[in-house]
């Protein structure tokens, strides 16, 4: 199916909905959902994104430039994960509790504006990693719809049709919450979120756009894009200084070099 078929698929699907609050978390996926729902549904779709310590800085400021730029309409919601019991001692399925809050948040806003769904990113691509958020999107019913999977949709498709819609984010790596740096079973705090925060908004400043700063207590663990190592050892010493002064004792270089989801039971 060439890209244009494709596009008209998703163009149906989120036609059909008739109104709906897009989960907009500033990545491609989501952006194109945004961009269709803003296109096909009109003043009867809104984008909302989270606010929140555990969502990338740089996110939230994609998010709304993009909406800017692009004329979608949109909106921020404050989420409070870290409450959360549940999620802030991060078991394996801290994704679940993590979406099931943003989902209910989405909810409250969804029935004050009388809308029909709630659309996600999801696409078919997801369905192959280890990504227990999508139980909270099954308990919440036909409420909640994916139109990428819907119309199988695989990440390639939604950079390729993102591309040829002309979306500045076409091609932005992805971008999980920070609580995925943190390992299973060490809690998540403010103070270790911020860590990493920092940690990777200072990575980025110095030109490595796909990075992970894995905590791993006192220690740091890297990775960056494999043909980017040796950047980054070229500056090992003043990398080091800077994750030292943000509170890690120690600072490794991952030499298998970035992988999704790193972190995640085997």
């Amino acid at each position: 199916m060439e890209y244009t078929e494709k596009e008209k698929k998703l163009k149906e699907i989120v036609e059909k909905y008739g109104s709906a609050v897009v989960a907009f978390s500033g990545g491609a996926d989501s952006f194109l959902v945004a961009s269709i729902a803003s296109e096909v549904l009109g003043d009867e779709a809104v984008a909302v994104t989270a606010r929140s310590p555990i969502y990338p800085s740089w996110d939230e400021e994609d998010a709304e430039k993009v909406s800017e730029e692009t004329g979608i309409r949109h909106i921020f919601l404050d989420s409070q994960e870290l409450k959360n019991e549940n999620f802030a001692e991060n078991p394996e399925d801290r994704c679940y509790y993590c979406k099931k809050e943003l989902l209910e948040s989405l909810d409250e806003i969804r029935k004050r504006l009388g809308y029909e769904k709630i659309l996600d990113g999801t696409n078919s691509s997801d369905f192959g990693d280890y990504r227990p958020g999508l139980r909270a999107l099954r308990e919440f019913g036909e409420v909640v719809q994916s139109p990428l999977a819907e119309a199988q949709l695989e990440k390639e498709d939604v950079r390729k049709i993102a591309e040829k819609r002309g979306l500045p984010i076409a091609d932005k790596p992805s971008s999980p919450c920070l609580a995925s740096r943190i390992p299973y079973g060490d809690r998540i705090t403010p103070e270790k979120v911020k860590r990493v925060r920092d940690a990777e908004e200072y990575l980025r400043s110095l030109g490595f756009r796909i990075v992970r700063v894995r905590d791993h207590g006192n220690i740091a663990r890297l990775e960056v894009a494999q043909e980017r190592i040796p950047d980054l050892l070229e500056r090992r010493k003043e990398v080091a200084k800077n994750l030292k002064d943000l509170g890690y004792d120690y600072v490794s270089l991952d030499l298998e070099g970035y992988r999704t989801g790193s972190l995640n039971p085997e």
